[in-house]
């Protein structure tokens, strides 16, 4: 399920207001189109709005609007700076803290010292361009007045990040790279493994392709593969794993639907749901299509999409018009079922409910620094609404599949323990391998996702 926050973090006093436009100096003419500096400019604005409390996402969508003229590599660069900031920005704003004497009040040159500081760690060798370039950005800030504080700031971070990293070592949410609720939740529910989780949380997120074999086939695509020289490693009959990550537009047969970027913990959801073809199927949470596509590709079935929101109902129908698929696409809360269900009960429904997204958080960094620990309970409220109402519009002897993106127990088993318990004609069932649900961790093979079947009998 994608990402939501049902609580944001606050914007900061005097910050959630103003209006987000490119910087201009009167006296300072533009920094170099395709420069560091642009690009460190840039994600000033784009970080800033993270620590306002907005989703970054929108914040790029924002960036992109606000400097319509980025080359595409610019635009590269500054995402690049954005995602890897936000991924280690527990541990740069310790560092950042340690070379301060006060806390910052322009919140521009605050996250224009973490994206740099982010850039030194990152690329050592380009130090003295990453200085030089953060403080001419840091002349088109804050009307210049801070560009020494940006400048010697910096320097000094130099001269002591031996003893910085070690500090930094040492204070959990520097070392984890998360916050510290977070940390202590996964390590009261994974008292053995929670440092993996948190080490597959820092992991920059892999590449994994589904084929569509309504387009094409396993071997063909293969091949197509081979010939642009982009290696893989197989993990499934129509799942491949790119050793190396590409742009989207850039994978042979993409525009022509013949695959999908789908992670390889998602792509269980089609065949865990036990689909068969002519089978009436209800696709609870859909946006933005993947998971719906998936089903799609598997069988053929009579399926409906919901979506609460009407932009995100457009990118299903996007999506399946890319891949040749086709299905009822409706914009409604599925919650509220007279708006939409026409009283034809369903044999599957795919229940991929809105989460924490705690176990995509490498894909989204920035949930780990919105999102807070009374969330958790306001998701679950939200999920057991959504089960009580889907279980009205499912057959007798038709099965749910419940599944979350999520690591943490109230949103997953706690949760369909306290519904089966609420209805007698609720049977967990068994998957293939025997397991009653399926917990999968963040790894270097797939994100983190919770898997429960629920079959209602007659």
């Amino acid at each position: 399920m994608k990402p939501q926050a049902p609580n944001r973090r606050p914007p900061r006093a005097g910050d959630a207001s103003r209006p987000r436009v490119p910087h201009r100096s009167p006296t300072l003419p533009p920094l170099p189109a395709g420069s560091l500096g642009e690009a460190l400019l840039v994600a000033s604005d784009g970080l800033a709005a993270v620590l306002k409390g907005y989703a970054l996402n929108d914040g790029l969508l924002g960036l992109w609007k606000t400097w319509p003229d980025l080359t595409p590599a610019t635009r590269g660069a500054v995402q690049d700076l954005l995602y890897g900031t936000l991924r280690d920005y527990g541990r740069g704003q310790h560092i950042l803290a340690g070379l301060l004497s006060k806390p910052l009040e322009e919140l521009r040159i605050e996250a224009l010292l973490l994206i740099a500081l982010h850039r030194l760690e990152a690329r050592p060798e380009t130090a003295h361009t990453v200085v030089d370039q953060a403080v001419e950005a840091a002349a088109r800030l804050a009307e210049g007045r801070l560009k020494a504080l940006v400048n010697g700031v910096l320097r000094n971070a130099l001269r002591q990040w031996d003893a910085l990293m070690r500090d930094a070592a040492n204070a959990p949410v520097a070392r984890w790279r998360h916050p510290q609720w977070w940390i202590s939740a996964l390590r009261r529910h994974y008292p053995d493994t929670w440092e993996s989780v948190l080490e597959g949380n820092n992991m920059h997120p892999p590449m994994s392709l589904r084929i569509n074999p309504r387009r094409s086939d396993a071997e063909a695509y293969r091949h197509a593969l081979h010939d642009e020289g982009m290696a893989f490693t197989e993990l499934g009959p129509l799942a491949l794993q790119l050793t190396q990550p590409r742009p989207v537009a850039s994978l042979p047969g993409f525009a022509a639907g013949e695959v999908s970027v789908q992670d390889w913990g998602a792509q269980q959801a089609a065949a865990l749901l036990d689909l068969h073809d002519g089978q009436r199927v209800l696709d609870a949470c859909a946006a933005p299509g993947g998971k719906t596509a998936h089903l799609l590709e598997s069988a053929d079935l009579e399926l409906l999409a919901l979506e609460l929101e009407p932009q995100r109902t457009q990118r299903i129908r996007d999506t399946l018009e890319r891949l040749g698929l086709a299905a009822e696409i409706r914009t409604a809360d599925c919650r509220a079922i007279g708006s939409w269900w026409d009283g034809k009960a369903f044999d599957r429904i795919l229940a991929d409910v809105p989460c924490s997204a705690t176990g995509v958080a490498r894909r989204h960094p920035d949930i780990k620094w919105l999102r807070r620990e009374e969330d958790i309970a306001a998701f679950a409220t939200v999920q057991a609404e959504i089960l009580e109402a889907l279980w009205q519009v499912l057959a007798p002897g038709g099965k749910m599949l419940y599944l979350t993106c999520s690591v943490f127990p109230e949103e997953n088993g706690r949760q369909l323990a306290r519904f089966a318990a609420r209805h007698k004609d609720c049977r967990r069932t068994r998957f293939p391998d025997g397991s009653l649900e399926k917990q999968w961790l963040p790894s270097a093979l797939h994100d983190g996702f919770y898997f429960a079947l629920l079959e209602k009998t007659p």
